[in-house]
């Protein structure tokens, strides 16, 4: 049986948790099992600003020992704890946790559910059902894991499970890490985990590292190594250690870390690659130290080359009704913050998200419709389409090809290129930032101003005065950091703020 078939944490298809009913098993793990849901209640979710469709990882418990249900514990602290500290484009998104309560099923009774955002597969998965041979899109999907990773140790954080299966691949090909139950925050120059690990993806010191009560110690480089293995086995489709199983890996890797042999990666790997994979795989974490996340996602992107990547071998059938498609692109937009939410428009755009937004206050047609589509992609109450509207009035007064050099800045929404090029979905990003040509058409500016917003949204402090949605406004015009240290709007910025919460006002249905 597979996992998916004998789940392990086992629980029957229509089962309601919350606003969700589980559907199919998706994944398991030692202490997880993914299943797909929908919403009860679409509408309801909708109005939340959350899909219909989501993945629920529950996280194992009940019928255990008082240790082990501490482990298991510990273990969704931790996942509970990065996601709601940290909101990264190239990271699963929590929309929400939730914890069952049954006395009736003692194996669901209490236990942690994480309602995320829905993948179209892993890593792993591509990998089982490709061909043999290295996987063409190899390079463009460690660009893209290595930027997940360098997010995560920015951050202060270790993942500490890298690995195939928690590489997710969304519908639109980008890539999330995922399944954070081992990630770590840094305590100075390390972390404590738990004792657990992927054998194949275990770096030399954590085999003779000594363990604590708090845990092991681990530091950023442990990902560093896993990146390597990951490299060389995406690029070659083998494991750089010799051996036919994971202990006779783990002999390997044991005579490579005491100088007994040496680093023999495979003929197959690209001559770009190898000074990447051979840094990533030193023996001791010194010496991979110097190679931290930021400057190797440097070294990874050069090798990828700067071309768009090729499209992954698709992980579903071709042939899917009109009705599954509809949904699964909607899924894909939503989970990737892409340029529109699919919604139904009413016959006359100009009448298009009247319940949200002022019609006759000005706002030209042309761009209602991408505003409240804008608005939509964001879970957050911060971001509005009235916000956006009085952002753009502010910014431009709505002029399509306005135009700053001073300032660096073009379009309706005074964008700067390389600020831009971060928020564009991964379809639409040019090579190269200066292949971006101002002015940006609204197409593009105002879904990013959305995208954009809504990280504002979600890493602004809790501790800020005053109207947040005018706020978040502020940290567009200058900075998170300068908002949240100021904890609300400066005195330099008052008058810009000033500005937009009358524009928010006025274009705010019911206000007035």
């Amino acid at each position: 049986m597979t996992a998916e078939e004998h789940p392990t944490v086992p629980v029957p298809a229509g089962y309601r948790i919350g606003r969700w009913e589980v559907r199919e098993p998706l994944a398991s793990g030692a202490f997880s099992s993914v299943y797909a849901a929908r919403a009860t209640d679409p509408g309801s979710v909708s109005a939340d600003g959350l899909p219909a469709d989501a993945a629920l990882k529950i996280l194992t418990t009940g019928t255990r020992t008082p240790r082990q249900l501490s482990h298991l514990q510990e273990l969704a602290r931790r996942e509970l704890e990065i996601h709601r500290k940290l909101q990264h484009p190239r990271l699963i998104r929590m929309f929400e946790a939730q914890t069952i309560d049954d006395p009736e099923r003692p194996g669901l009774d209490g236990a942690t559910v994480l309602v995320l955002e829905r993948a179209a597969g892993s890593v792993e998965d591509l990998l089982g059902r490709s061909g043999a041979g290295p996987l063409p899109a190899a390079p463009g999907l460690l660009a893209q894991i290595c930027e997940g990773l360098a997010q995560i140790h920015r951050a202060g954080w270790v993942h500490g499970d890298l690995k195939p299966a928690n590489v997710l691949l969304m519908a639109d090909d980008s890539v999330r890490l995922g399944d954070f139950n081992l990630a770590s925050e840094m305590e100075g120059t390390h972390a404590y985990a738990p004792v657990f690990a992927t054998p194949d993806y275990t770096p030399p010191e954590l085999l003779w590292s000594e363990i604590s009560e708090q845990g092991r110690q681990i530091r950023p480089t442990a990902d560093i190594w896993a990146f390597g293995i990951l490299a060389h086995l995406l690029l070659t489709r083998t494991l750089p250690l010799p051996g036919g199983t994971p202990a006779a890996r783990r002999d390997s890797l044991l005579r490579y870390a005491r100088g007994r042999e040496e680093l023999r990666l495979s003929a197959e790997l690209p001559e770009a690659w190898r000074p990447i994979v051979t840094d990533c795989l030193a023996r001791s974490h010194e010496d991979r130290a110097v190679h931290d996340a930021g400057s190797l996602l440097r070294r990874v992107e050069a090798a990828a080359g700067t071309g768009p990547s090729p499209r992954l071998p698709r992980l579903r059938p071709r042939r899917v009704s009109r009705r599954v498609w509809a949904a699964g692109v909607a899924a894909a937009l939503i989970a990737s913050g892409g340029a529109y939410a699919l919604r139904d428009r009413p016959q006359d755009p100009a009448r298009y998200g009247s319940d949200e937004l002022r019609t006759d206050q000005g706002i030209p047609v042309a761009y209602r419709g991408l505003i409240v589509d804008a608005a939509h992609t964001c879970e957050s109450r911060d971001v509005t389409p009235a916000l956006i509207a009085a952002l753009l009035k502010t910014e431009s007064d709505f002029d399509p090809n306005l135009a700053d050099p001073a300032k660096d800045e073009y379009g309706i929404a005074r964008w700067t290129p390389d600020v831009l090029y971060y928020w564009l979905p991964e379809n639409q990003r040019p090579a190269k930032v200066k292949d971006l040509k101002p002015p940006f058409p609204p197409k593009t500016s105002v879904p990013a101003v959305g995208r954009y917003l809504c990280e504002i949204s979600r890493t602004l402090s809790k501790d800020v005065r005053g109207n947040r949605k005018v706020a978040v406004a502020a940290a567009y015009r200058t900075s998170v950091e300068i908002v949240n240290n100021a904890a609300g709007v400066r005195p330099q910025e008052r008058a810009y703020a000033a500005e937009i919460e009358r524009r928010l006002d006025q274009y705010t249905p019911g206000s007035g």
